[in-house]
């Protein structure tokens, strides 16, 4: 099945609905009418979230309403755990409403050594970018942990506190990037509740760095400065005596901030986040990976990247492009989110080849990850429609199996 509308059209659909003509919108995104006509008939991508976001906070709309989102796709394996949504819905329900381990029934709980065992083994799946099969496992989890975390007297209670914010990490990561941006609330909101029982300075700030990315998501990008901001004052007092757990995500949550304010078009500060970063990551293990942020030097440079394509920089995305060695990241969702990030930029510097190799080898690493991304649905179509490339039959054949219309 194809989608019934492009992002453009969905983008005209929002604006007429206000009652604007396109002068109207040029004026709010200080563009072009000439801008605005090319976005809504499909001949100019919606390749960065930076003007996604702001399109979507002018016309009033939720993100999900510019991108379709959710994408369901016609095999299992393709639609990347959407049939499990429901059963996360409830289990993540359960897990933070008041006296929701009654409604888990009545069982015993696997054994927290066991759960521990498949809080790992669900990690490997995320950074796989395997979203169907982390769904298989990922609500049982949660609702044997909400099980353990309801016996206020247990001795192991937070440890079961720790799984279940690990958990309903990937809970929020499945959730965003499938689209259901609801259940991401609650799922972070789960985590944040996890972090203050708990109140190890590395829960609250592994909860905030999550907090922003789903503040990331929904394209709320004040929200995600400030979430960062205010977490990195509340554990900055324990950074130069800490462990080094906490020293990476001290760094990770300068990340965080950098995209906030790269997408907010303040280039002075998001460098200023990310050299912060850079000088951490130095420091720290090169395969890095606490509390699922891959925080490491590859990753800050991944980052990088990300930053100059949401600058509308397109020489500095092919330069820092150079820079990344991809292959030394343990993560295939990282990894496909550089080649994604690579191909907007090469797109940016009309590069058409390039990109559309460069998004070939992201979808051949992590096809759940890459077909649910909206930007990258976006530039598929216009390399589609683009005679500036000599790979038609490629993007057409992937542009099939992303199901676009």
């Amino acid at each position: 099945m194809s989608e019934e509308m492009t992002t453009g059209q969905r983008v005209a659909r929002a604006r007429r609905r206000k009652g604007w003509d396109q002068a109207t919108l040029a004026d709010e995104m200080d563009r072009s009418v000439s801008w605005v006509t090319k976005i809504e008939n499909g001949r100019l991508p919606l390749d960065r979230a930076s003007v996604l976001g702001k399109l979507a906070r002018v016309l009033d709309v939720e993100l999900p309403e510019l991108t379709g989102q959710p994408y369901r796709h016609e095999t299992a394996e393709l639609d990347s755990g959407h049939a499990t949504i429901p059963q996360l819905r409830l289990a993540l329900q359960q897990a933070t409403m008041p006296g929701g381990a009654a409604m888990v029934g009545q069982r015993e709980a696997s054994p927290l050594a066991e759960i521990a065992g498949q809080v790992t083994l669900a990690e490997k799946l995320r950074q796989d970018a395997r979203f169907s099969a982390l769904g298989d496992i990922l609500p049982q989890i949660i609702s044997d942990l909400t099980l353990h975390t309801a016996d206020r007297n247990s001795p192991d209670r937070d440890r079961a506190e720790a799984l279940m914010l690990r958990a309903c990490h990937m809970g929020r990561v499945t959730a965003n990037l499938l689209g259901h941006h609801d259940l991401g609330w609650t799922a972070v909101q789960r985590e944040l509740v996890a972090a203050e029982r708990v109140g190890a300075p590395e829960l609250v700030a592994a909860s905030a760095w999550d907090l922003c990315g789903v503040w990331l998501h929904e394209a709320s990008l004040d929200g995600a400065k400030s979430a960062a901001l205010a977490a990195l004052d509340d554990i900055d007092e324990h950074v130069g005596t800490g462990s080094a757990s906490l020293q990476a995500l001290w760094g990770a949550l300068h990340l965080r901030a950098a995209i906030a304010y790269s997408r907010l078009l303040h280039r002075q500060e998001a460098e200023g986040h990310l050299r912060e970063a850079e000088r951490v990551a130095e420091g720290l293990p090169s395969n890095g990976n606490v509390f699922q942020t891959q925080f490491n030097r590859v990753n800050t440079r991944i980052h990088a990247l990300e930053i100059s394509l949401e600058l509308g920089r397109p020489r500095d995305v092919v330069t820092r492009a150079e820079q990344v060695e991809i292959s030394d990241i343990a993560s295939g969702e990282r990894q496909a989110h550089y080649w994604t990030c690579r191909a907007a930029g090469m797109a940016m510097n009309r590069k058409e080849d390039k990109a559309v190799d460069a998004l070939l080898t992201a979808d051949r690493i992590a096809p759940q990850h890459v077909r649910n991304r909206p930007l990258v649905r976006n530039l598929v179509r216009d390399l589609r429609s683009s005679g500036r490339h000599s790979k038609g039959p490629e993007v057409r054949a992937l542009a099939a199996r992303m199901r676009l219309d």
